[in-house]
Order: C-alpha cells, then sequence, then structure tokens
C-alpha cells in the first residue's frame, strides 16, 4: 500500500495544469460516482489526474490506482480499498477497471458500504456499464473522452484559446464569426496539421513515429480492448484487424455486407455485430439513414473510419480529400449531436439539418430547396451566405 501511495502521489505531482480537456467543465465532480470511458489515448488518465491535483488534498485522503498494475494480480482491490479508507481516505480513483475481473461488483460494494467515499473510475469506450454483473447504471454519471477538437488543438499546439462554439451560432450567427478571432488568424495554417496527427493528445510524444504508435493502438484495441465484449470472439482479432484495414481503403462508402464478409473471412452472419465492435472500440463510425431510429436493427448506410488520424495512419498519409473532408466533419459533429446519412444530402443532423461536405468550389446544387441546409467547405476561411467553413465544425467542444 505504501509503494503505491507513493506512485500515486509522483503521478499527481507530475501532470501538468495548463490545458484541461473539454470534458473537466462537463463533468458534475461533486457525485459520489462518477466514470469515465474513452478510447484509448484520449487522455482519461490525464483528466482524473489534474483533477485530484486540484483538490488538493493530502496523499492519505486521495489516491489513483491503475488496475493494470502487477500489485492487483495478486492483491485483492476491495481489501485495498478498505485499507486506504480505514487510514483516512475520501477520494479513489481506479484507472483501466476493465483490466480488473470484477471490478463492477467492487464498485458497487464499496459504493454500498462507505456512504463518504468518493469513487471516480475510467474505462474503455467499449465498457457497457448496464451489462455488468453488477449494475452500476442506476448509481454513476458516465461521460464519455473524445479526442481533441481542433478548437482543442490550438490550444495545446499553438496557444491559441477560444470558447467552443453552438451548432445554432454557427448557423444563426455566422456573419458575426469572424469577428471572435484576430485579423491575422488563418485556420488553415493549422487545419492541415490537426488532420494529419492532431486528435489524440500523446501526439506531443512523438511525431515522427506518431503513425506506427496508432497502429500500435489499433492492434492493441483489437487483440486485447476486445476481449471485454460480450460475445466477441478474441480468435477473430486476424480477421477483425483485416476488416479494417478493408474498409480503410475505401472509406466512406455504402457497404456490401455479403462482400465485407467475403474479404475479411469473417461470417456473414457475424459481420454486422464486428462492425459495431469497431464502432464501440471508437475506429470507425457507422451512419444510418435518416428518419431510422433503431440503428442497430437496420444496415448501417455509410461507413467511416472514426477520425482523421486513423484515417491518415492507415492510408500511410495518403488519404483522399473528400475522404478526409467527411471524417472529419461527422467525427466533431457526432461529439454533440445526432447525424445520420442522408437520402439526398451528405448529412442530416439532428434530423432537420442537412449538410452537404466538399472542396471549395462546391457549389449548393444538391441542396434542398425549402430545408434547413448548408454547403461546408474546405479552404474557405468565414462563412459566406449558405456556405460553410469546414475548419468551423471543429470548434464544437
Amino acid at each position: 500500500m505504501e509503494n503505491l501511495i507513493h506512485v500515486s502521489d509522483q503521478l499527481i505531482a507530475g501532470v501538468t495544469l495548463k490545458y484541461s480537456r473539454y470534458l473537466s467543465n462537463q463533468i458534475n465532480w461533486d457525485n459520489r460516482l462518477i466514470g469515465i470511458k474513452g478510447a484509448r489515448g484520449t487522455g482519461k488518465t490525464t483528466l482524473v489526474l489534474q483533477w485530484l491535483k486540484k483538490e488538493g488534498l493530502p496523499s492519505h485522503k486521495r489516491v489513483y490506482f491503475s488496475l493494470d498494475e502487477l500489485y492487483f494480480t495478486q492483491n485483492d482491490l476491495m481489501d485495498t480499498i478498505n485499507e486506504f479508507y480505514q487510514n483516512g481516505g475520501k477520494i479513489v480513483v481506479l484507472d483501466e477497471v476493465h483490466k480488473y475481473p470484477g471490478w463492477s461488483m467492487v464498485i458497487k460494494n464499496l459504493y454500498d458500504r462507505y456512504q463518504d467515499l468518493k469513487i471516480i473510475f475510467t474505462g474503455s469506450s467499449i465498457i457497457d456499464i448496464s451489462r455488468q454483473e453488477s449494475d452500476l447504471s442506476r448509481r454513476s454519471l458516465m461521460y464519455e473522452l473524445k479526442g481533441l477538437s481542433f478548437r482543442e488543438f490550438l490550444s495545446f499546439e499553438h496557444d491559441l484559446n477560444y470558447d467552443p462554439f453552438s451548432l445554432q451560432k454557427i448557423l444563426n450567427q455566422s456573419d458575426n464569426i469572424r469577428e471572435v478571432f484576430p485579423n491575422d488568424f488563418r485556420p488553415y495554417e493549422y487545419f492541415d496539421e490537426y488532420l494529419r496527427f492532431g486528435y489524440y493528445p500523446f501526439y506531443q510524444e512523438d511525431r515522427v513515429g506518431h503513425y506506427q504508435r496508432i497502429n500500435q493502438l489499433i492492434r492493441t484495441i483489437v487483440e486485447y480492448d476486445m476481449a471485454e465484449i460480450k460475445g466477441f470472439d478474441i480468435r477473430q482479432a486476424k480477421k477483425m484487424l483485416q476488416l479494417l484495414a478493408i474498409i480503410s481503403k475505401q472509406v466512406p462508402f455504402k457497404p456490401n455486407l455479403k462482400s465485407l464478409a467475403e474479404k475479411s473471412g469473417i461470417h456473414r452472419n457475424s459481420i454486422s455485430n464486428y462492425l459495431i465492435y469497431l464502432e464501440e472500440a471508437r475506429l470507425i463510425s457507422l451512419r444510418y439513414q435518416e428518419g431510422i431510429s433503431i440503428a442497430g436493427l437496420q444496415k448501417p448506410e455509410k461507413i467511416f473510419l472514426d477520425n482523421t488520424t486513423i484515417l491518415n495512419a492507415l492510408s500511410r498519409a495518403n488519404p483522399d480529400k473528400g475522404a478526409m473532408r467527411e471524417v472529419f466533419f461527422n467525427n466533431q459533429l457526432s461529439v454533440v449531436h445526432r447525424v445520420n446519412h442522408g437520402k439526398h444530402v451528405d448529412f442530416v443532423v439532428d434530423e432537420e439539418l442537412y449538410f452537404e461536405v466538399g472542396g471549395k468550389n462546391k457549389g449548393n446544387s444538391q441542396l434542398p430547396t425549402g430545408e434547413k441546409a448548408w454547403v461546408v467547405k474546405d479552404q474557405l476561411e468565414y462563412p459566406v451566405g449558405k456556405s460553410l467553413p469546414l475548419w468551423l465544425f471543429g470548434f464544437l467542444y
């Protein structure tokens, strides 16, 4: 226990408070049980360590435990936290909970036993707490941390700090958007940089080997994290990687499930589930036809890779520009809005807003008349009438 406390102290002391993620301001930190899930590499550990540091409590009152520590392969988590609580502990952060068998039951028992103990846990985006052997959904507040938005990237990388915009502000007050930025702000000076590697915060650690790290991240998710999904056969991991490689060469595209099954070697009866697994792991994004309310029962109308960093990594930094634009738009909008594939346009947002995405010469002939519809253009600096700049949709969170 003493060594665990020492490691916790070192990690908390070492984390910087210079930048914080969008989610830190959305979490109700007063709640007694908080869950934060997210894809690998999005910054969950940094987020919780920053919060612990801001709390400023002494070591015996707050602690950070990573459950992939070797210590917990030989020591009982319940006993460890019992000891921490008896010595005055008030806050415990459990990182990577999906690495510990029976984690949800331990957390439930701790929550019920100690009314003055705050528990914060983090885990893979794959986690569905309602499916665990102990349902925590009625007790905890759950949040999901996404990767960096373009707005956050400007702050992290270039110390350019701006507040997020609501979608309604972008659509209804687009003429005033220019006033928010200084005259010398040129968004496309930074935008390509973001598209290439800016989604995962760890890009700062190694830009040269970043795409190799992304590919390693993908393998780890498929070969290890997906073992947590009920019904997933880990023996299919190699075929899943092959399926992802096939998708990466075609996105965004309308899937032919029979063809995907044949090319990947995955049984046709399983291919739909495996696409959902890849989406739960935040490696791809499935979009359904507008008007579909129960997406899981329908064939996806279009498949995207989850974000532009993955697209660059899998395409060896040579992605199709059209694919890049649509992946970015889909990725940034879907954090805060419901996104569907449109019958006559690229995207329908919240079932009433229509968007066509393209290059700077994209026209508006495809926009439905009499509808709330816009053209989203790459290389357009600021809004012009019904034409909106692509980069601006990176300011939604």
